[in-house]
């Protein structure tokens, strides 16, 4: 007599179901635990910054001011009257948001086991809202309904080019180039941030030095171990693209270096977010009218702030080596 089959005893008993939903989509970005957030009134920020300044010359006892003083920064004469000169500037914030549909039947009859039915798709809404705002912030094109994101907010005055046609390869000399164009916080660089790929290239850099320590490392405020490039951060930010073109070169990426705002809303870089409404939010919706769904809204009013241009700076065409 044949013994029992696998699938007809699978009738008679249940697998054990582990709690919650394991983590399969991930990307890396150890960038957005330590970027300041900044919430604000209305749906957006309006600030200015200096374009020109007030003029000023140096003068010889006698002289008009304003058509006799001479100023070394900047050539010429009458310098002395000229006022100073602003652009405005306006961060705005967008809406990111998803509805979470439930069926009353599932809830009721299929959230047993650990697995609250309306909360898992509630924090599977809420996960993406957070992917969203991290792809935005780097990658933001500025237009509607997208934010600026960090390489769109880079003026070209902060822009390291590659000298090869086809692109450059991760290097010191570049690494300190890009890091000396940050001037905002009187020369302080908080982060330096790159894909994966990059900081594999750094780490091949220092392997390269031949008896140098490999891990210079500093401490997060979470304390995580972060590795460093002169007592700065290298953060691993698997947003930042791999696939920019470069001459004939088509997996060119761009690194960035900056700092944040200290909260003066004057120097540096901040993520933004509705003061009435702060982080990410879920709204009771209630009933469908026409189904027997539950309707959960999660919501996020969000947006970047670049205060002053001097606080971002970045080196693209970079190409594996």
């Amino acid at each position: 007599m044949a013994s029992v089959t696998l699938a007809e005893s699978a009738k008679l008993a249940q697998d054990e179901l582990v709690a919650g939903v394991i983590e399969d989509i991930i990307t890396v970005n150890q960038f957005f635990q330590v970027m300041p957030f900044d919430d604000i009134e209305g749906n957006s920020l309006k600030y200015n910054r200096e374009n020109v300044l007030g003029g000023v010359g140096a003068a010889e006892v006698g002289d008009v001011i304003g058509t006799d003083d001479d100023n070394p920064l900047t050539g010429g004469s009458g310098e002395g009257k000229d006022a100073a000169t602003f652009t405005e500037v306006f961060s705005g914030l967008t809406t990111i948001l998803g509805d979470a549909e439930v069926n009353g039947m599932i809830q009721a009859t299929r959230s047993g086991q650990g697995n609250d039915q309306t909360a898992v798709q509630v924090a599977s809404k809420a996960k993406h809202a957070g992917r969203l705002y991290q792809y935005m912030l780097v990658n933001g094109s500025g237009a509607a309904p997208e934010f600026s994101g960090l390489l769109t907010l880079c003026a070209a005055a902060q822009k390291v080019l590659a000298t090869a046609t086809d692109g450059d390869v991760l290097s010191f000399d570049k690494m300190d180039e890009v890091m000396d164009l940050v001037t905002a916080k009187d020369g302080q660089v908080d982060y330096l941030c790159m894909h994966a790929r990059e900081r594999r290239a750094y780490r091949g850099l220092l392997r390269g030095l031949g008896g140098a320590a490999i891990m210079e490392v500093v401490e997060l405020p979470s304390g995580e171990e972060i590795m460093a490039y002169s007592g700065v951060p290298v953060f691993r930010n698997d947003y930042l693209p791999i696939d920019q073109t470069q001459g004939a070169s088509t997996n060119a990426s761009t690194f960035l270096a900056g700092c944040f705002d200290d909260g003066s809303r004057s120097n540096g870089l901040a993520g933004l977010t509705a003061r009435q409404e702060a982080g990410i939010k879920v709204t009771d919706v209630g009933e469908a009218e026409t189904k027997d769904e539950h309707i959960w809204r999660v919501k996020w009013y969000c947006g970047s702030a670049l205060f002053s241009e001097k606080a971002l700076a970045c080196a693209s065409g970079i190409i594996p080596a």
